[in-house]
């Protein structure tokens, strides 16, 4: 037989005389045959039919009288492909034996043994299989500064730990055990190794059911035959040489919708569109972007020690021209594209039995190239380690693995941010400089997220163009600031850059709306920009992040503080692997650099405002107001009232013609549900448009619709101004500019009603994050938040 992954219509190869296997006589026929047959069509399902002789008997036997020959018949067909056989006695104890099966594996693939099940005990719960050889390659982050000594891994225990084991569950079989006397289950091997390897492999029925003396496993040599090596020969659209996103299956179920899913210690080999966590039914998630059978087997990956860093939680891999995969011979799905700007793409594979390598041609096609039009993406928000990075045995992985990442998805810079988790092994990486794998296109900077830090209930701060790592007169994380508004003045004294993590996290409002603007109070009691409505009156921000909480949490804020005066610019982030592990650059910013894609020219760029926020699906360029772009001149226009403003900005959007199921389930969700920026939240009905909305002081004044097919539109608005506001543009849940500053007449941007809910906001702030602020700082904090009431205060007066 050859491993899964290879072509359904292979049958069983390792099909043995029947030596040594009881003959179990004292079973009734009908439900035994009606089992084995199940096993038949499960086996075909997930790629491993049985031989057309065995199928040809099993069938023949339905129509013959049900008596003990088949019972005996049964045994002989299926005894042969049995690689083990498990013993239940009267006590519930399981022994295990050795079948006549001939313990062949394939490199990268899949291969299906039947177990033989004699269960005298007749009990009704699950047969779990175990071995030491597919034990976890990893922890994932216990969020700890440093690696729990508990869980270190020895480079011997990885180099044993080759197997991945799983029993198939799914229909037409049953999760648990029948209790009938004898019946068969079929368990699925993988490994990624080749040559000989001997596993230990163990049967229980529950805990504290195994024999005693060793009895419960079985040790077997495998011959382990090696797969194909695939290699990759990837083309941009201008045919040179390039690196893209692949994601590798055979369709193929192995696992099915059981707890096992949830149960067991590794990440199995499958994505829903979102987390079981996240309250939506399993058959509604089912259907939405479910991935089967994946290669490799993200359980099985191991960035430290692979040859080609792939991250054991993302499904797909990144490849270079040039670079591999291997594979074993059958029929594969491929899509493959290359970041948000290249159209999605799919090609089907076929591996043969009989070559050693071969070498796939993919050439990448793009929707809209940024770059030619001067505007490049950055993702100020990623990590190396926490989350669903692993904490052994490796504390987080290395500069070259989310170097690759960055490249894999087209981003020009990554603002790769040490924190708590793997504090002290990750901050190695930090130089205050660019890392030295950056090239002309891709740039890769460490930098800080105080997160895990003793500030950090008060709000998360992102601090990017930093030359000093350690916080003055600490030695270790607990001995940092209790509150925000230190660490901020401490990075910008450095010529830091700050802004608020993950902005929309405690701002939910309290009495629920997804009105924007509105004037509801907000919780406070989270880890996003909460006590920006403190800091920002004292200059500390200077920008504000978007991208990766419920839109209406992050723009409400914002907003209000821009009602009040005050010029944080934006800026997109998608904080990988935490809120998401699908990729970096989910949302990003798109920057208009002149001097080539260096670090000073992006962190100028956010200072300014030059960028807009785009999960790269909807892009703003361009804009200006009377012919003032967007990050020039401090993005202030001064007229006199009732001046009737010129606003103009190219806009392009991109939607499938069409949408489909994955779509309708994205535009059904609140805006409190991820995905909380993607396109498909701003199309219109089920036609293809979009509206490009003008936004002045965070009111929608006028809207107008482009089709969403990739080509640039030029919009042009005409608005009255009556009084000094901001100006942005906006497309829901998809893009949004920086603003420009309006000042009629020479007053000032203030909203008396914006500065009553900021000042409200403060109070809020300080009754949730002040107990957490050590007694010691009380005093300045105390005084920060009376400044900042008072500043609001007077905005209410004039």
């Amino acid at each position: 037989m050859v491993g899964l992954g290879a072509l359904a219509q292979h049958e069983h190869q390792h099909e043995q005389p029947t030596q040594g296997l009881k003959l179990i006589e004292k079973v009734e026929a009908q439900p035994l045959l009606s089992q084995a047959l199940r096993i038949g069509e499960a086996l075909n399902y997930i790629g491993n039919a049985l031989p057309a002789h065995a199928t040809k008997r099993l069938q023949e036997l339905k129509d013959l009288p049900y008596n003990t020959q088949t019972v005996k018949a049964i045994q002989e067909i299926l005894d042969p492909f049995c690689l083990a056989e498990v013993e239940i006695n009267p006590e519930a104890r399981v022994k295990v034996g050795a079948g006549p099966a001939k313990p062949e594996l394939i490199q990268e693939g899949w291969k299906s043994y039947l177990v033989k099940v004699n269960n005298q005990a007749h009990v009704v719960t699950r047969l779990a299989a175990g071995s030491p050889n597919a034990s976890p390659l990893f922890y994932t982050s216990t969020f700890s500064h440093r690696m729990l000594p508990k869980n270190k891994l020895t480079q011997g225990q990885l180099d044993n730990s080759f197997l991945q084991i799983a029993i198939y569950r799914d229909r037409p079989l049953q999760q648990n055990l029948s209790g009938l006397e004898l019946e068969y289950v079929v368990l699925q091997l993988y490994t990624r190794s080749k040559g000989k390897r001997e596993a230990q492999i163990g049967f229980n029925v529950g805990q504290g059911t195994q024999d005693i003396a060793f009895r419960n496993t079985v040790n077997i040599l495998f011959d382990i035959k090696p797969a194909v090596k695939m290699i990759f020969d990837v083309k941009d659209e201008d045919n040179t040489p390039t690196i893209a996103s692949f994601i590798i299956t055979d369709n193929i179920e192995r696992f099915g919708r059981t707890k096992e899913r949830t149960e067991t210690p590794w990440r199995l080999p499958w994505r829903d569109w979102e987390p079981v966590r996240m309250n939506k039914p399993l058959d509604t998630i089912a259907r939405i972007n479910k991935l089967s059978g994946i290669y490799p087997l993200p359980a099985r990956r191991l960035a430290m020690t692979d040859q080609y860093p792939d991250f054991n939680f993302q499904p797909q891999v990144y490849r270079s021209s040039g670079e591999y995969v291997y594979l074993s011979p059958g029929t594969y799905d491929v899509v493959y594209t290359r970041g948000p700007e290249y159209l999605q793409q799919y090609q089907k594979i076929t591996i043969p039995a009989n070559k050693d390598s071969i070498t796939v041609n993919f050439r990448l096609k793009r929707w809209v190239n940024m770059s030619k039009l001067g505007w490049y993406s950055a993702d100020h928000h990623i990590h190396a380690a926490g989350c669903s990075h692993y904490e052994s045995p490796e504390e987080g992985v290395k500069p070259l693995d989310m170097f690759r990442q960055i490249k894999g998805e087209d981003l020009n810079l990554g603002s790769n941010l040490t924190w708590g988790p793997s504090w002290y092994y990750q901050k190695q990486y930090f130089t205050g400089k660019d890392n030295p794998l950056s090239d002309k296109n891709n740039v890769l900077r460490y930098d800080i997220e105080v997160s895990g830090f003793p500030s950090s209930h008060a709000g998360h701060i992102c601090l990017l163009n930093l030359k000093e790592d350690d916080y003055p007169n600490t030695k270790v994380i607990e001995d940092w600031p209790t509150w925000t508004l230190p660490v901020l003045q401490w990075a910008k004294k450095q010529g830091g850059i700050t802004a608020y993590a993950h902005s929309g996290w405690g701002l939910e409002p309290i009495t629920p709306t997804s009105a924007i603007p509105n004037y509801v109070m907000p919780k406070l009691d989270g880890i996003g920009a909460n006590e920006y409505v403190v800091t920002v009156t004292h200059g500390a921000v200077d920008y504000y992040s978007l991208g990766d909480t419920p839109v209406p949490w992050e723009l409400n804020m914002w907003y209000h503080t821009l009602n009040c005066g005050f010029r944080t610019r934006i800026g997109g982030e998608t904080d990988f692997p935490c809120i998401s592990d699908e990729r970096v650059g989910l949302t990003r910013s798109y920057a208009k650099l002149k001097d080539g894609v260096t670090f000073a020219s992006f962190m100028d760029c956010l200072k300014r405002g030059a960028n807009y926020v785009s999960n790269g699906f909807a892009h703003l360029i361009d804009y200006k107001v009377n012919n003032l772009e967007a990050g020039e001149k401090n993005s202030e226009l001064s007229v006199t009232a009732n001046s009737t403003l010129n606003i103009t900005v190219k806009a392009a959007a991109m939607l499938n013609a069409v949408q489909d199921e994955t779509g309708k389930y994205i535009a059904s969700r609140t805006p409190e549900q991820i995905p909380y920026w993607n396109i498909e939240r701003a199309r219109i009905g089920t036609s293809r448009n979009v509206y490009v909305e003008l936004i002045v002081n965070g009111e929608s004044v006028e809207k107008q619709q482009i089709a969403a097919d990739g080509k640039w539109q030029d919009m042009k608005f005409n608005y009255k101004m009556a009084k000094s506001s901001w100006v942005a543009i906006r497309i829901n849940s998809s893009a949004h500019t920086n603003p420009i500053f309006v000042i009629v007449d020479g007053k000032p941007i203030v909203d008396q009603k914006s500065a009553a809910w900021c000042r409200d906001a403060v109070d809020q702030c300080w009754k949730t994050k002040s107990p957490a602020i050590k007694k010691e700082e009380l005093e300045a904090a105390k005084a920060a938040y009376d400044f900042a009431r008072k500043t609001y205060e007077a905005m209410i007066i004039k």
